[in-house]
């Protein structure tokens, strides 16, 4: 029995599907998908409702001539579809796609995200994937981080720590491949061993930025690579605005680490938040105009996380709770209210005698003595005679008394 031939109990847990194993879509319909991805522009709702009423292989005869036009069509835009459905040719996507060790995942797939079908007319037609793993088991339990391209050092440090500290956690890291926050995301979900999803604006094979070649190769072997274009398409300005839905959509939450007022992670994290989904941004200085943006989600809809746990709890099951933080406890703060109050009633500096300091604290005055005997051999007090002081600061055992130390 070869690989190919396995029945799906047989492949290996959380392995995509093969590609005999994908077709709960019918060829036809699987075909002519891939033709529409070359034909529509992504996140189009007009030509999304046109998929949606008429179904795949109607929509593609009818921009190919040879059918009438979608009911209700612009004449235009439906000429300019015809020009692209003119260069359609699944055929050679579908064995482009499959030479790099790829798959072309539809709607109604075992390995189709469901969650997608939130976004309405606006769903991708289909997607196209590159990696060994199954997009939908990863995307179960999974955060998208996105930020700045020009980061600083604090929010590359902050984005791959999230990303490790996710992984650790047994969380996959969704981005974009970018520059900044997206490229230190993925590296530190990769150095800790961890699942990544990288969701181009191109075709799978199209590296971009040219910069992250490494880095997207290192994902395509150890993660995902995922797009709405098919082989060989570029991104444009647009693309990139209608690949943030998708993550927005894939991801359980969406994570923003530094953002300007007009940063694109913004939206992405605004149509998380309209999707039902968790928003949550790490707070920069309030003097960096790369902080802006993720200040202003803040005062909205977004929560404020600092560290992969925070985040956890929040899209996370019962019982994944963040550790409770709090300051160090002083010695201090272990006495009885009755010794404390003694050690308040003593003065910052020089001495004073038993009597003086039941008064002021309002303690019987053997209450007092016994008290102060206590505080003198756990290092709080000293005697200097028949006075009591309390020792020099390099001396005593810590804690903060009256607001300072």
């Amino acid at each position: 029995m070869t690989p190919l031939d396995k029945a799906p109990e047989d492949r290996p847990k959380g392995r995509a599907p093969t590609p005999h194993a994908q077709g709960a879509a019918p060829a036809p319909e699987r075909l002519a998908r891939a033709a529409l991805t070359r034909i529509l522009e992504p996140g189009d709702e007009v030509t999304g409702g046109w998929l949606r009423r008429m179904g795949p292989v109607a929509l593609w005869r009818a921009l190919l001539g040879e059918d009438d036009p979608p009911e209700g069509a612009g004449e235009a835009k439906v000429a300019g579809l015809r020009l692209r459905a003119e260069r359609a040719s699944p055929e050679a996507d579908l064995a482009a796609v499959a030479a790099l060790g790829g798959r072309f995942v539809c709607p109604g797939d075992e390995e189709w995200p469901r969650q997608l079908d939130d976004l309405g007319d606006a769903r991708p037609v289909g997607l196209w994937v590159r990696g060994t793993a199954n997009l939908r088991l990863w995307a179960l339990r999974s955060v998208a981080l996105v930020g700045a391209r020009a980061c600083t050092e604090y929010g590359a440090h902050v984005a791959a720590t999230l990303g490790a500290g996710l992984a650790e956690r047994g969380w996959s890291v969704v981005s974009g491949a970018a520059y900044g926050v997206d490229g230190a995301a993925h590296r530190g979900t990769l150095a800790a061993g961890g699942a990544t999803v990288a969701v181009l604006a191109s075709g799978v094979d199209r590296v971009y930025p040219s910069g992250h070649t490494e880095l997207i190769g290192r994902i395509a072997e150890q993660g995902l690579i995922v797009a709405e274009l098919p082989p060989g398409d570029h991104p444009t300005r647009s693309r990139f605005i209608q690949r943030n839905r998708v993550i927005a959509a894939l991801t359980r939450g969406t994570v923003v680490v530094e953002a300007a007022l007009r940063s694109g992670s913004l939206a992405t994290a605004r149509r998380a938040a309209e999707l039902g989904r968790f928003t949550m941004g790490v707070p920069g200085p309030v003097t960096s105009g790369l902080s802006a943006g993720v200040h202003q989600l803040l005062r909205g809809e977004a929560v404020v996380v600092a560290d992969a746990a925070e985040v956890v709890e929040l899209v996370g099951s019962i019982g994944d709770l963040a550790p409770d933080r709090r300051g160090p406890v002083l010695a201090r703060d272990l006495l009885d209210p009755t010794a404390a109050r003694l050690l308040e009633a003593l003065p910052l500096r020089g001495t004073a005698d038993t009597s003086q300091i039941a008064r002021d604290s309002g303690t019987a005055l053997e209450v007092t003595q016994a008290k102060l005997f206590e505080l003198q051999a756990l290092g709080f007090v000293q005697r200097c005679g028949s006075r009591w002081e309390l020792p020099p600061r390099g001396h005593s055992t810590g804690g903060y008394r009256r607001g300072g130390p």
